[in-house]
């Protein structure tokens, strides 16, 4: 067997996996349990040493194709699994031809939203879920890029502050364009919206959902809130020269929900009256930037946006406002984050990253506090967190 390895940074150990036996015959002893989502193709979740891959049988060609446009989208900092290389050439024992391989890295606590469900994701979530899903095609038709086959089924989502935050995980049918089309956005959304409705009937249809949830009004909301957000991040508005404070207040609308302007359209009419603004780059990771720059820490921005509202607060609290923020940063992570992390026994670790445990601490310090009638100091809330919330919640790290 004359395997062909396309890979931009080759794993040696994976040339020591059984690529001459079919995908769906491997051995247990190559396989990791971890959930995963529904697909046409053949995938297992597999670990070579220290690593785990998601590896996906199909034809050569679609396979290459993939690779590339993912690697794509991992340079332009899109939220999408990172690939790790192609496997060609595989034959069988009997000199039978065997696909080719699609090897892509794990990400590490994400769930295929089944598993959300299974985790007990209740029905008051779907908007949150569907917000994840909408948050991410917008950012992906932003870049141009086409889907192709939008579905829950191809999405893996990460806790993000008791929200999510979605990642492209098959882009089989995707295309990156020049610049694209209404009609290619429109018909991405159409079948955005058909594939979820199927997939929230087959959730009731297995009562992994309750069949009293409208699925149609949960899909409506997909188009609802597209339309919002992208009018929001692309949409022109016009004013009079009066009224110039509001270039920087839809730059700080746009900031609170996340997103930098790199680069605005201003234009004037012929008298100089009238102003229309415009903006033309914008990218998703506002308050993500800012936490990474002060702490160094690389969180999902709803989670950054509840770190750096606690460092604010810990400033506040300790006569810091006038201090250097990277100072007060450090302090915080040396006084407070760290600590009430650490708190988390190294046995259940792998239930929740670190970050989303601070912002449930928070969130359990909150009720606590408002039980008591008074502020709860939050190492005792996070003991108590650690005690009494943390030993229900499931494994989701898978290794």
């Amino acid at each position: 067997m004359a395997l062909r390895i396309v890979a931009h940074r080759p794993d040696p150990s994976i040339v020591r996996l059984p690529w001459s036996t079919p995908l769906a015959d491997w051995d247990e002893k190559h396989l990791v349990p971890l959930p995963r989502g529904l697909s046409r193709h053949v995938v297992r979740i597999v670990r070579v040493k220290d690593r785990i891959y998601a590896v996906k049988e199909t034809e050569e060609q679609v396979a290459l194709t993939e690779y590339r446009l993912l690697r794509d989208l991992h340079r332009m900092g899109l939220p999408a699994v990172v690939p790790q290389g192609v496997v060609a050439g595989r034959t069988a024992a009997d000199g039978s031809p065997l696909p080719a391989a699609l090897l892509t890295q794990h990400l590490r606590f994400s769930l295929p939203y089944r598993s959300l469900f299974a985790h007990g994701l209740r029905p008051e979530n779907l908007p949150s879920l569907v917000d994840a899903l909408v948050v991410l095609l917008v950012r992906l038709h932003l870049a141009d890029f086409y889907w192709g086959d939008v579905s829950l089924s191809n999405v893996l989502f990460r806790r993000n502050a008791g929200e999510f935050a979605a990642y492209l995980v098959d882009a089989e049918t995707g295309e990156l364009n020049k610049t694209l089309s209404p009609r290619l956005r429109q018909h991405d959304l159409e079948v955005a919206c058909e594939n979820v409705f199927a997939e929230l009937l087959d959730l009731q249809a297995s009562q992994d959902l309750d069949a009293e949830v409208a699925a149609h009004e949960v899909v409506d909301l997909i188009g609802v809130r597209y339309d919002e957000l992208w009018r929001e991040l692309t949409g022109a508005e016009e004013f009079t020269t009066d009224e110039m404070w509001r270039i920087e207040q839809r730059i700080e609308r746009l900031g609170s929900l996340g997103f930098d302007v790199d680069e605005l359209d201003i234009v004037t009419d012929f008298d100089g009256e009238t102003v229309r603004i415009q903006p033309r780059v914008v990218e998703l990771g506002h308050h993500c930037r800012q936490l990474r720059a002060l702490t160094g820490m690389d969180v999902e921005e709803n989670q950054a946006r509840r770190l750096l509202g606690d460092l604010a607060a810990y400033a506040a609290a300790h006569g810091l406002d006038d201090v250097d923020r990277p100072v007060v940063a450090q302090r915080w992570l040396t006084e407070v984050y760290r600590p009430v992390t650490a708190l988390v026994p190294a046995e259940s670790r792998g239930k929740l990253e670190p970050a989303e445990v601070f912002h449930e601490v928070l969130e359990h310090r909150w009720r606590l506090s408002e039980n008591a009638g008074t502020e709860v100091d939050i190492f005792a809330a996070a003991r108590d967190w650690v005690d009494h919330v943390l030993p229900h919640r499931p494994e989701e790290a898978f290794g």
